[in-house]
């Protein structure tokens, strides 16, 4: 399949002063905020490094990171989402006291602060959807499917967390709460685009979100999957969401507005725009400023891969000086060699920085295993189904 021209560095060639620098905005759109770093369930594929150890966020650095997301919602929206660990592990008093920090004395801003978390859904129950609805703070569940696609997601004595899960999900659904869904999945096949979709349908959830298994973290993965098979999976899930569109599909949406980009002739000025950062504030401050999946590891030569603690420095300080941080500089280095050498550039626009570490060992690399199969493949999958589509 030929790829696709995205007018950038194919067009203008390699040199550095014929294309935008690469450049990391210096305020965030999202915000991840870590309440605890325990789980109650022991996914095999989780790349979470702490899981079973209950470290909670202390009420000081809810406040710390309310001031930095007050600053930045003078500016433009704010979505905080709570992630974990479980963040519902935290314990719903404690979890109530950390959104109140986010009223406590905050300043008036022009744009709206978003709260969303994302959980296995396994804790929710009464009184968990009461919070959510009055606060209002939006839900997205992970599960993986149908019968053996969620075989992966068990508690920690190992048993199925299913039931537990479709649980919590009917809660939501009682109570009137729209959610979306997040599924890992593990063996990507046509049969198994069909069942997860059909899955997500029956689940009642508004929106799908899919995440291939992958090498991260202390999570490792054996072998490579062909890609003719992600492709075909992919094609699959296209011929699903096109037979019923009745959820909006995160991968489908972000490859659809590149699509429209190129035909309109802007894949060059989307190829241009600075990158957005995406700060995971860790239980005890610290600050992730890109490559979320990277907190909780250490670098051998560059150390943990932070930037600072908000409980000594703010917020937006951290994220506006992240790019001279030895580390994030050599992972936007990696985005500059992803401009230079990849035709899909104005799509994926560099890929991911905890993907190029954990797979090769580097910041600074170029296409990986998640590059191919939740991008290149992806496309490919969108462009097989539209010229077999009837």
């Amino acid at each position: 399949m030929r790829t696709p021209t995205t007018g950038l560095d194919t067009a203008t060639g390699t040199d550095d002063e014929a294309v935008p620098p690469v450049r990391l905005a210096a305020s965030a759109a999202t915000v991840l905020v870590q309440p605890t770093t325990l789980c109650n369930l022991d996914c095999a594929y989780c790349y979470l490094p702490e899981r079973a150890v209950a470290k909670r966020m202390p009420l000081q650095v809810a406040d710390a990171v309310a001031a930095g997301v007050h600053e930045w919602a003078r500016s433009h929206p704010v979505r905080v989402v709570w992630h974990g660990g479980e963040p519902l592990a935290v314990g719903l008093p404690h979890f109530r006291r950390l959104l109140e920090r986010f009223t406590t004395n905050a300043p008036e801003e022009t744009h709206p602060v978003i709260h969303a978390v994302q959980t296995n859904a396994t804790l929710i129950d009464d009184a968990w959807c009461e919070l959510f609805a009055s606060w209002p703070v939006v839900v997205d569940i992970s599960i993986d499917g149908p019968g053996p696609a969620n075989a992966a997601r068990t508690d920690r004595g190992g048993k199925d967390s299913t039931a537990h899960a479709l649980r919590g999900a009917a809660k939501l659904r009682a109570a009137g709460i729209d959610f979306g869904m997040i599924a890992v999945v593990s063996d990507p096949t046509p049969q198994t685009a069909r069942e997860l979709y059909a899955f997500a349908l029956e689940v009642g959830c508004r929106s799908l979100g899919v995440n291939l298994a992958e090498r991260k973290g202390v999570h490792t993965l054996p072998g490579q999957r062909p890609s003719a098979h992600v492709v075909a999976f992919w094609a699959e899930l296209a011929a699903c969401w096109q037979a019923n569109p009745a959820l909006w599909v995160r991968e489908f949406a972000q490859a659809y507005s590149y699509i429209r980009a190129e035909l309109a002739g802007h894949a060059l000025q989307r190829a241009a725009r600075e990158l957005s950062p995406l700060p995971m504030v860790c239980h005890n401050g610290d600050v992730v400023p890109i490559g979320p999946e990277l907190a909780g590891f250490t670098h051998p030569e560059h150390g943990p891969f932070i930037t600072g603690n908000v409980l000594h420095t703010p917020l937006a300080r951290l994220v506006a000086q992240a790019p001279g941080v030895p580390w994030v500089a050599e992972a936007l280095n990696g985005v500059r060699a992803c401009r230079n050498a990849c035709d899909y550039f104005a799509y994926c626009r560099g890929g991911q920085a905890a993907n190029k570490y954990f797979e090769t060992g580097h910041l600074d690399a170029t296409e990986t295993t998640y590059c191919r199969t939740g991008k290149i493949d992806l496309m490919e999958g969108i462009l097989a189904h539209a010229q077999h589509r009837p």
